[in-house]
């Protein structure tokens, strides 16, 4: 194994321009975090190389054992410094022990159908009667609505909780009041300052809210909520409760899908959820495995690239209410029809996304062509789906590094919209103040993702808000802007055993960085494009060993060209590291990112 750090404070391996524009920095620099990894190393008997990795995280000496292990008994809060959650679980406590029929009304995202599933099946289990809807994205739209709440109450609803969404329901939850129904919101998304009648609204992120839970999403909120909940049962002699370990695989799934970050209670989640899922004891998530082709135990990158996407398609192109069903079902055959059916909308919605990608980049780069510096993109078109116009912000945002928005035209006047950030631009605070300003009809979100609906199709003005409101994040976000880099290592260094030392200081995500390490003047062996539209390439180091990459989603853009046209030449070259199966073994694989022309 071969990999060390450079010390200096200045660009790595002298890049200051990579292929993407950006300086390379040495994320473990400063004299401190040295001295930090340095005495993981002494004085824990850490390997250096691990220890480095865990220092430029910010993890201290004393914190390395228990961060590298995670339990969650140690981790876990008591649920009640969430506010409003004594009287959550009261209320649910008095639904178990009535058996009255509950609503559970869920968003349509991997976050909201691993919420409903989660809740579902806690309460089923209690022999509770539920009934669970899942909103169409196209006809419905985001969170609770009044038809909806009518139909729930119809079916002999008395309580009606709703999962990542219904913080900002006014409406609808005022007509579920009239109607009779008691309501619990059990949500993490940023939060207005007036809210909705409700029995009980459990949101770590209202601004009245001080547990400093506020990376929860959604599933860790409902799986606090029934800690709570069979506390309160057992506490009046009920014994017969549901085990919670085994529901931690939804939780972990919900976490890394919707990019919350990745430190303390959630790692837990993430790292005990994973074990449970390798069990492949819940039907549905054992049968999507299946039909992603994934053979090898499911790691955290995993869930946010093969299954949470597939999960996604049904809210996005098909039956919003797949999802929910699928986690949620104890029949393999069941499990595997839908399965089968999230994988084929997934292609689908891959063709979709990649013409409607190339129609949005095109139209940015004539816009940037005159305005090259306009801290925000707005898009939009006609022929859009409303339910990818999140995937189309999200590829200008990683192309163009800045925030991004992509809206669907609806024949009404009206349109639909979604969008994506870069750390230090929060977009979910300035939709709201949009709202609240009267300038867009909806919207909501959190600090890298938002959604937005305009009553009328003005994007220039749109966008001329955004601006305005994110400008000076913007630039403060990309004046710092640099590929941070933990190391080097050479393509015979980079082997299975090296990689897995570094996923010990695992899961990588939001908040918690995936280790770069950047291969010095590798030559490219070879390159061609394979898939959809991804770049795989083979680098010879000048001793003659070799390394399989693949950048992914590459083809048509800087880094793809450059692989392409650049056989033969030495490259600088950065990515992850991570194992590949290849026929019975593993061998290391670079993930690459960016990369530098050696000259």
């Amino acid at each position: 194994m071969s990999a060390t750090l450079l010390d200096s404070p200045r660009a790595f391996l002298d890049v200051q321009r990579s292929i993407l524009g950006r300086p390379w920095r040495d994320r473990c620099a400063d004299a401190a975090t040295q001295a930090y990894a340095a005495t993981m190393t002494q004085a824990h008997g850490l390997p250096d190389l691990l220890a480095r990795v865990l220092a430029a995280r910010g993890i201290r000496p004393g914190e390395a054992e228990a961060y590298l292990r995670p339990r969650l008994r140690e981790l876990m809060p008591d649920p009640a410094c969430l506010l409003d959650m004594e009287a959550a679980a009261e209320r649910l406590a008095r639904a178990v022990e009535t058996r009255e029929t509950v609503a559970i009304f869920g968003d349509y995202d991997v976050d909201g159908a691993a919420s409903a599933a989660l809740l579902a099946g806690h309460l089923r289990a209690l022999d509770v009667p539920v009934h669970v809807h899942i909103p169409d994205r196209i006809t419905e739209g985001y969170g609770p609505n009044v038809a909806a709440v009518t139909a729930l109450a119809g079916e002999g609803a008395t309580l009606l909780v709703t999962v990542d969404c219904g913080t900002a329901g006014h409406e609808p939850l005022a007509h579920a009041a009239a109607l009779g129904l008691d309501t619990i919101v059990l949500d993490h998304h940023g939060a207005p300052e007036a809210l909705p009648i409700a029995r009980a609204i459990v949101n770590p992120n209202r601004l009245d809210d001080l547990s400093g839970l506020g990376h929860l999403c959604a599933a860790g909120v409902v799986f606090l909520t029934l800690v709570a909940l069979n506390r309160r049962l057992r506490a009046r002699g009920r014994l017969d409760l549901p085990e919670l370990t085994g529901a931690l695989d939804l939780v972990a799934l919900a976490t890394v899908a919707d990019v919350v970050p990745l430190v303390g209670l959630n790692r837990a989640f993430v790292v005990q959820g994973l074990t449970v899922m390798r069990a492949r004891g819940r039907k549905g998530l054992a049968a999507l495995l299946d039909a992603a082709s994934l053979s090898e135990p499911p790691e955290a990158w995993h869930l946010g690239y093969l299954v949470g996407p597939r999960i996604n398609a049904g809210g996005r192109i098909g039956d919003a209410a797949l999802g929910a069903r699928l986690l949620g079902t104890e029949d393999p055959a069941e499990a595997a029809r839908i399965a089968a059916e999230l994988d084929r909308l997934n292609r689908e919605r891959q063709v979709i996304e990649a013409e409607a990608v190339a129609e949005a980049e095109a139209a940015m780069d004539r816009e940037l062509a005159g305005d090259p510096d306009r801290p925000v993109l707005v898009a939009g078109s006609g022929d859009w789906h409303p339910g990818i116009v999140g995937l189309i912000a999200a590829r200008l945002k990683e192309r163009f590094r800045r925030p991004a928005f992509a809206f669907a035209l609806r024949p009404d006047g009206s349109a639909v919209g979604s969008g994506r950030s870069i750390p230090g631009a929060d977009i979910g605070r300035a939709v709201r103040e949009a709202v609240a300003a009267g300038l867009i009809a909806k919207g909501g979100g959190h600090a890298m993702a938002a959604g937005a609906t305009l009553a009328g199709i003005d994007l220039a003005r749109f966008g001329e808000d955004m601006a305005h409101r994110l400008a000076d994040d913007v630039a403060r976000a990309t004046a710092v802007e640099a590929l941070l880099i933990d190391g080097t290592v050479n393509a015979g260094g980079a082997t299975a055993e090296m990689v897995r030392l570094i996923q010990r200081a695992g899961p990588f995500g939001q908040g918690a960085p995936e280790p770069v390490f950047a291969l010095p003047r590798h030559r490219i062996a070879d390159a061609r494009i394979v898939g959809n539209g991804h770049v795989s390439a083979k680098l010879r180091s000048r001793d003659g060993q070799v390394l399989a990459a693949i950048a992914f989603r590459s083809a048509e853009g800087p880094v793809g060209r450059a692989l392409l046209s650049g056989i033969g030449r030495d490259f600088h070259v950065a990515g992850t590291l991570s194992c590949d199966s290849w026929r019975g073994s593993e061998r290391a694989q670079l993930r690459i990112g960016d990369l530098a022309p050696c000259d």
